[in-house]
């Protein structure tokens, strides 16, 4: 009985503490300012781009000749005996994947493949800014058409959503109808693929946030819907903070953790003991039991936003000099963030929801524009970043829907998203899919895009979406 009035009492006491702790109003919403990225100093008057320059995709044959050189002269080591994914890329599957990229992985059909998407770069803020623009077929109405910003994260880029565009701008040839369609702007990050990397420190989510209001400023669109996933996620939570009234609603396949308000802090502290108090049975699964289990599992997979965080460009100089060394550390994040059981297989179960040739793909965006280094600071700069934390305390009170995938590490339960979101119209539980939803499930992801706008759309009352 002692026990059992110990185990109750101290988390309930906890909870009480963790209550007191993160209490408090709303804070007073912190002052935009412009940023300058670019080289040198920054100039007395800034003047960002008023027109797009059209780009293409093309590498030249001396950097696919160096390539196929690297690759010839890759050197491997010798792997653990009864071993998979256990200590990372298995070495055996790398020989496999090395061959298949050297002999077969065709880049002048994928780089066609790129362009069949019109891509375009602007100067803003000092630096050039890549996006692609896509607008539906000319059988829809202007009036139907609704401006959309996709958002990508890290490994990823702008090609997780080449299957998803076509459904979204075409939706009557992919089990839509013509009220869903939708023109679509998907800029690459600062520092990501074609989009020029900050040259100075500081560039974080809430300056990417402000770079692509000012994008879709220029492009003429007042009023938009945000897509993302990862640390996309991240970005356009802070747009819908920062500009509401742009924002028609935001639509995330990742939830974005904010600050810990008190009640979710008793939430957690108290399910820990009592779950079915606080979660409901069939939400349980993502958040309880808090397990020595769990806390390994996180562990082993975050080691590398670890790393990131703190000295990025260190392992840059691997990651940019060797593309074995670039493809093993960007496919064993597709491993296991689609699936945490890929963890045991001696391929990484990475052919089982993408083929080679869009695992290449990715990889070879991040090779050509030597972007991993880059790519990879936007963790350090944003997570010390108390301009950051600062905006992150203020909720989104644009309307919001959130969509979990069953095999993401990041599903949280509906009753835990208003510590972030005032406004959610829908929350999707998704039976399938994992952390890259836009390429593994394109029809799924697409179809709760479409169920969430319609919602939107269907309001009534429009006084609570975009009014600070």
């Amino acid at each position: 009985m002692a026990s059992l009035c110990y185990c109750v009492v101290v988390p309930i006491a906890l909870a009480a503490l963790a209550a007191l702790y993160f209490s408090g109003s709303e804070p007073e919403r912190p002052t935009i300012t412009d940023g300058w990225w670019g080289r040198g100093e920054k100039p007395a008057q800034v003047t960002d781009d008023k027109v797009p320059t059209r780009i293409t995709i093309k590498v030249p044959d001396s950097d696919l000749k160096d390539l196929n050189s690297r690759l010839a002269n890759t050197r491997l080591f010798e792997g653990l005996e009864d071993t998979n994914f256990e200590y990372g890329f298995n070495v055996d599957y790398m020989k496999e994947v090395v061959k298949y990229w050297k002999d077969t992985y065709d880049w002048r059909k994928q780089e066609a493949e790129l362009n069949k998407f019109k891509h375009y770069t602007m100067k803003i803020e000092g630096i050039r800014v890549h996006f692609m623009h896509v607008k539906p077929a000319e059988k829809y109405s202007k009036g139907q058409v609704k401006p959309l910003l996709l958002l990508h994260g890290w490994p990823g880029s702008v090609y997780e959503f080449y299957k998803i565009i076509p459904m979204l701008t075409d939706p009557t040839q992919h089990g839509g109808s013509e009220n869903d369609v939708f023109e679509v702007i998907c800029p690459s990050i600062p520092g990501y693929a074609w989009s020029e990397a900050p040259h100075k420190q500081g560039f974080d989510a809430l300056d990417a946030a402000r770079i692509f209001t000012k994008l879709m400023d220029t492009l003429g669109h007042e009023r938009y819907y945000v897509q993302a996933g990862d640390f996309g996620t991240f970005i356009a939570t802070m747009a819908a903070r920062m500009k509401p009234s742009a924002i028609r609603g935001v639509h995330v396949n990742l939830f974005p953790l904010g600050t810990l308000s008190a009640w979710q802090g008793f939430k957690i502290i108290a399910g820990s003991v009592f779950p079915s108090l606080v979660v409901k049975e069939a939400d349980q699964w993502k958040v309880f039991p808090l397990s020595l289990e769990k806390l390994k599992i996180t562990l082993r997979e975050m080691g590398y936003f670890h790393l990131q965080a703190t000295k990025p460009d260190t392992i840059g100089f691997g990651l940019t000099d060797s593309p074995v060394g670039l493809a093993a550390y960007i496919l064993e994040k597709f491993s296991t963030a689609t699936n945490i059981e890929h963890i045991g297989l001696p391929d990484g179960g990475l052919t089982k929801h993408f083929t080679l040739d869009e695992l290449l793909t990715n990889i070879m965006i991040y090779w050509w524009t030597s972007s991993i280094t880059s790519s990879m600071r936007f963790y350090k700069e944003h997570f010390i970043s108390e301009e950051v934390y600062a905006w992150m305390r203020l909720p989104v009170k644009v309307p919001a829907g959130i969509a979990c995938f069953r095999l993401d590490l990041g599903c949280v339960p509906e009753n835990f998203v208003d510590s972030v979101f005032d406004n959610v119209v829908q929350y999707s539980d998704i039976s399938r899919g994992g952390h890259f939803a836009a390429l593994e499930e394109p029809a799924l992801l697409a179809a709760d895009i479409r169920q969430f706008v319609r919602k939107v759309e269907d309001r009534t009352d429009d006084t609570d979406q975009n009014i600070i």
